[in-house]
């Protein structure tokens, strides 16, 4: 089975998971179709994070489940696939970064029932400098800080999903906080 055989396969199985239609799927795809209910969301969030784009965002969780379709085959640990997704995510982010397609604004969705005006003016401001920070700290402990605070990962996930071992990832997460806490102890 070719690559672009594997992306319209996936393309297709994400399109009929909503609807609840049944399909003719290998253990792989509906493996695939399951991850996708249960983490397509979570990855977007993380995406999100790193690329501010919505639209992009979940471009690039499409894509990650159109790679790990393709390497479904090759994967001898189901128990790993959640953390390769997340890495693939962080990936193609950085990849997405990297090509300058990153926007710098930061809009929280629209909600008719939200806070009012100032109380976001407020929030948005704080949220900004958090960000910019958070920016600014290296790499590595950016990813580990994101995974631990934004999506709620243990160590140990946070590991796996980076491929670095657990003692780092809490080394990283100390000098990330300690980073983000210098930045933003600066002037405003």
């Amino acid at each position: 089975m070719g690559s672009s055989s594997s992306a319209l396969q996936m393309l297709a199985l994400m399109e009929h998971v909503s609807s609840g239609a049944e399909l003719s799927w290998s253990s792989a795809d509906l493996l695939v179709a399951e991850l996708y209910r249960a983490e397509a969301a979570n990855l977007v969030r993380l995406a999100r994070f790193f690329v501010d784009d919505r639209d992009a965002a979940e471009d690039l969780v499409q894509e990650a489940f159109i790679r790990l379709a393709r390497a479904s085959g090759r994967i001898k640990n189901r128990d790993r696939i959640p953390a390769y997704l997340r890495s693939i995510v962080l990936n193609l982010a950085r990849d997405h970064n990297r090509r300058g397609l990153v926007s710098l604004r930061h809009f929280p969705a629209a909600d008719p029932q939200g806070p009012t005006l100032d109380d976001l003016v407020a929030v948005r401001a704080d949220q900004q400098r958090v960000i910019s920070a958070l920016r600014d700290v290296p790499r590595r402990q950016r990813d580990c800080l994101v995974l631990r605070y934004y999506l709620e990962l243990s160590v140990g996930e946070i590991a796996e999903t980076l491929g670095i071992g657990a003692n780092s990832v809490k080394t990283h997460l100390q000098r990330g906080l300690r980073s983000l806490e210098q930045r933003l102890e600066g002037p405003e």
